[in-house]
């Protein structure tokens, strides 16, 4: 039986660190599917920051876009998807249908014979968005994390470090 896994949070709550103590405690062999890109040097600082946390057991793949491939191409090993908002935000800037997008990715979990942990950012709870752009964002991920969570057997929010369990 595979197990899917959903950790929600907000920026630096310690969701990325928690996802990975999950992922890590599940079968080897690790992959870790990152969908950040390093458009300037801060970001390039993090996305650092982000590999020194993990060890040498954990193969990366490069997928700002294309996660449905990554998922697929991951076979039954642990995989962890860190994170499923910087994927929306890459898709929805390349102008690709998000909808589509997103229902493919949530098939493709289905399909998967991997264990699956994904991380996505909760982005409801602040303040509304001041351009069209980011409210669409926001109501973006919002239903983005709703299909997840449905999908998922699991569901943690994090805060201050602290994981919650919402579902599970």
């Amino acid at each position: 039986m595979t197990i899917r896994q959903l950790v929600l949070g907000g920026a630096r709550s310690g969701k990325s660190r928690h996802a990975l103590r999950l992922a890590s405690a599940l079968p080897a062999p690790h992959v870790f599917v990152a969908t950040a890109q390093a458009y300037d040097a801060e970001m390039e600082e993090r996305i650092a920051r982000h590999r020194a946390e993990r060890d040498a057991v954990w193969r990366t793949i490069e997928a700002p876009l294309d996660l449905v491939h990554a998922i697929g191409a991951a076979g039954a090993a642990t995989l962890l998807v860190d994170c499923c908002t910087l994927w929306l935000s890459n898709t929805m800037l390349a102008g690709r249908d998000v909808e589509a997008a997103a229902g493919e990715m949530i098939d493709s979990l289905a399909r998967s014979p991997a264990n699956i942990v994904l991380v996505s950012n909760e982005v409801g709870t602040g303040i509304v968005p001041e351009t069209p752009l980011g409210r669409r964002f926001r109501d973006e991920q919002g239903r983005l994390n709703q299909r997840l969570a449905e999908c998922c057997d699991t569901v943690e929010l994090v805060v201050a470090g602290l994981p919650l369990r919402l579902k599970g």
